[in-house]
């Protein structure tokens, strides 16, 4: 762990958090990265790479690689570490899973990664524009393999993933985000308990889709509440793990509690690791889609020699 330092105004007063400089990154002026931007506005979408505040923008961008978020910009829930608007959201736009396979198309993508908001006004909390986004992504670029970050579906997810799972996603992300205890301020409106059933209905319903999900470092969590979030994960036939340091947005959500370190991350990837996660992402900057092409690429591969191996027996 990494003590706090503040950075105090003339007047004394706690201003900011300083960063240490394993997590400070350079501000995005590349021209591939004004290309990404400029194709995102012309296509009318919105990313989570920019809703969140994602410090890996510069770097994803400028190679052409963007995580876009449907159903619109504003999210139903408040969640303490999320930088998304909260409000009532608008109508869904019919065009946009046509949008999303342009976009790929236009940037060549071998991986996608799709999020959303959360849609806790719909009567399916948006699965059916998921389902469409995958079918038209299959449509008009066969090739690119597909992978979803969704919300918990709260109340309706039953339905809402076995549609979802039936449109055949190459990997189901569905994050955590924090240990059970944090969620009553954390994540007030999820369930720690519902999410990790989603996972496991997931697996139960083809256990041939990757399925993947992470948890943020930094809020206050203990060392062995991490353990046992990786155990429950591990239950619930989870293969790949993200873990990143938690950046608070603003002023007005969740404050860091500490930084940890590149060398405890690498520590709970190994621990991660003899747990038996397929693939594990562990650093500051790590987040659920970011390097995800090649993350999935080494994930596929780690099944097939384990495969190889089971069948040698």
């Amino acid at each position: 762990m990494n003590e706090i330092t503040p950075i105090e105004t003339p007047e004394g007063r706690p201003a900011r958090v300083r960063k240490p400089d394993w997590i400070r990154v350079k501000a995005p002026t590349s021209k591939g990265f004004n290309e990404t931007r400029k194709l995102m506005r012309d296509l009318n979408l919105n990313t989570v790479c920019e809703e969140a505040a994602c410090p890996n923008i510069g770097e994803c961008w400028t190679k052409k690689h963007a995580t876009v978020m449907i159903l619109g910009d504003v999210c139903t829930r408040a969640c303490a570490f999320c930088n998304v608007k909260t409000g009532m959201p608008r109508k869904v736009d019919t065009n946009e899973p046509q949008h999303v396979a342009d976009a790929a198309a236009a940037m060549g993508l071998e991986h996608i990664v799709i999020t959303s908001v959360d849609r806790d006004d719909l009567a399916d909390g948006g699965a059916s524009q998921f389902v469409k986004v995958i079918e038209a992504l299959r449509r008009t670029t066969p090739s690119t393999t597909i992978e979803i970050l969704t919300p918990d579906f709260r109340n309706k997810h039953e339905a809402a993933v076995e549609a979802i799972v039936t449109a055949r996603p190459d990997v189901y992300n569905h994050n955590l985000e924090t240990v059970p205890r944090l969620y009553p301020t954390i994540r007030p409106g999820a369930r720690y308990y519902a999410s990790l059933r989603l996972l496991e209905m997931v697996k139960r319903l083809d256990p041939s889709i990757f399925t993947k999900s992470g948890i943020m470092l930094g809020l206050g969590e203990e060392r062995l509440e991490v353990h046992q979030v990786m155990d429950d994960m591990r239950s619930a036939d989870v293969d790949f793990l993200t873990m990143g340091q938690y950046l608070q947005p603003t002023p007005r959500h969740a404050k860091v509690i500490d930084f940890v370190t590149p060398k405890a991350f690498d520590a709970y990837a190994a621990i991660a690791r003899a747990k038996g996660f397929l693939q594990v992402a562990s650093s500051p900057l790590t987040r659920s889609s970011y390097h995800a092409g090649e993350d999935f690429a080494e994930m596929r591969a780690a099944r097939e020699a384990k495969l190889a191996r089971q069948a040698a027996r």
